[in-house]
């Protein structure tokens, strides 16, 4: 039985092949997205500005822009004849001795080398009695240097450069500075298709009715799309399958020609209705077959193969709603970001802190515990955590109390009050 953190380092691996080999990421297809569609879309070639950033030079501060050549000492006097603001620039030509009143973003003119503060002027103390439809006269109540509160033509970006690059997950401070930049399309990889399928002779669907007390509601399929809804991926839903391996074989293999990944729950364990693995082992093969965790022990991973171009890549999560969240979570939301083709840097990661155990809590040795639990922060801001008293997996009102799961070590027993513990909370919760 493998570990989590192994398990893990394997998928990470078999998708830098699948990445490079089987479905090498320079020789993807691309779709061409409107950016305001594009947020979590992985770009497929960088992004380069078309103009320089600033476009021209612009003021910094409200205040004076100052011709070149003229004095900048305290107590020297400049005649300003016109005003630049932002949007409506001015165009007219100045001489030593002279300025225009100019604003916070306002171009300033070609015929100028520095921006004086208002602050740093007599302003304050004329203000009242100017005509600014004539020409006046102010005076420095300090010195200047040149070049001073100029924003320089292309000091941020300059034509050309790439402001993005190929792996990058658009996020929504990529799409203001694309729209700053006047871009309204983008290029990115062509969103993955992941397959979701259910089994179960106990399984009806959301909506349908129960018609006897052996049945109960697929959860785990809402559950899924609902946790895989930020990423750039088509699903597609192949409803439930019951416990027959004709029909089972039958899916999967209609799933495997349609997908470039498919999902599956229940069915991977070792009663004499799971038929999974044997298909699996039928059109593919598995690569590790549980995973030494609670909840989540029996896990598959593998992939189908059989008379196909490229391989689908194969997750079978255990079909108690708790162990196909923490599946998720752990194992296939890393793993479709990965070969999603976004660059390290870009792939989320699972936020961990930690915090203070509230209560004792009770672990057998053995396998890596998540736990869940509500995590919190005391008067001084430090975290601290209450693990809920039962940890039965069955228990689906307890995973919607909790903001996080508890993560306890393989090797630890059981773990006192006022213990450091190490806590991931739900991603939705600061997504």
């Amino acid at each position: 039985m493998i570990t989590m953190e192994a398990l893990q380092s394997a998928i990470k691996q078999r998708i830098d092949t699948y990445n490079t080999n089987d479905h090498p990421l320079n020789t993807r297809a691309v779709a061409i997205y409107d950016l305001i569609d594009s947020r979590n879309h992985i770009l497929a070639e960088d992004v380069v500005s078309p103009f320089d950033v600033p476009r021209q030079n612009l003021s910094a501060m409200d205040g004076y822009a100052i011709a070149q050549g003229s004095t900048l000492a305290k107590d020297s006097t400049i005649e300003i004849i016109g005003e630049s603001q932002a949007g409506s620039a001015y165009t007219g030509k100045l001489t030593e001795g002279q300025g225009v009143r100019i604003f916070t973003g306002a171009v300033v003119p070609d015929s100028c080398d520095t921006v004086i503060m208002q602050e740093n002027t007599n302003f304050a103390e004329i203000r009242e009695t100017l005509d600014k439809s004539q020409p006046y006269t102010i005076t420095l109540t300090q010195s200047a240097q040149l070049d001073n509160n100029i924003r320089k033509q292309g000091e941020e970006i300059k034509l050309g450069e790439a402001v993005l690059t190929v792996g990058k997950r658009l996020n929504p401070t990529d799409i203001s500075l694309l729209a700053n930049l006047g871009i309204d399309k983008v290029k990115v990889f062509k969103p993955l298709t992941v397959g979701l399928l259910a089994t179960g002779d106990e399984l009806v669907a959301v909506g349908h009715a129960l018609e006897s007390l052996a049945q109960i509601y697929n959860s785990n399929t809402p559950t899924l799309k609902s946790l895989l809804s930020d990423l750039p991926i088509d699903i597609r839903d192949y409803g439930i399958v019951p416990d027959n391996l004709e029909q089972t074989t039958a899916a999967v293999h209609e799933a495997m020609q349609e997908c470039d990944v498919l999902v599956s729950t229940a069915g991977v364990s070792v009663g004499d209705y799971d038929f999974l693995t044997t298909v699996i082992q039928q059109l593919g093969q598995i690569n590790h077959y549980k995973v030494a965790m609670k909840p989540g022990k029996p896990f598959v991973f593998g992939e189908l193969n059989k008379d196909l171009a490229r391989p689908v890549l194969y997750f079978g999560l255990p079909g108690n709603p708790l162990s196909t969240v923490v599946g998720a979570l752990q194992f296939v939301i890393p793993a479709l970001w990965q070969m999603s083709g976004a660059s390290i840097q870009e792939q989320p990661m699972q936020l961990s802190v930690k915090a203070t155990l509230t209560n004792d809590v009770r672990k057998m040795a053995g396998r890596k515990d998540f736990q869940r639990g509500f995590l919190s922060q005391n008067d001084v801001g430090s975290y601290q955590v209450e693990c809920f008293s039962s940890q039965q997996s069955h228990r689906i009102k307890q995973l919607s109390r909790a903001n996080c799961f508890v993560v306890l070590d393989k090797d630890s027993g059981n773990v006192s009050a006022n213990t450091m513990v190490t806590v991931q909370p739900f991603p939705w919760l600061y997504a």
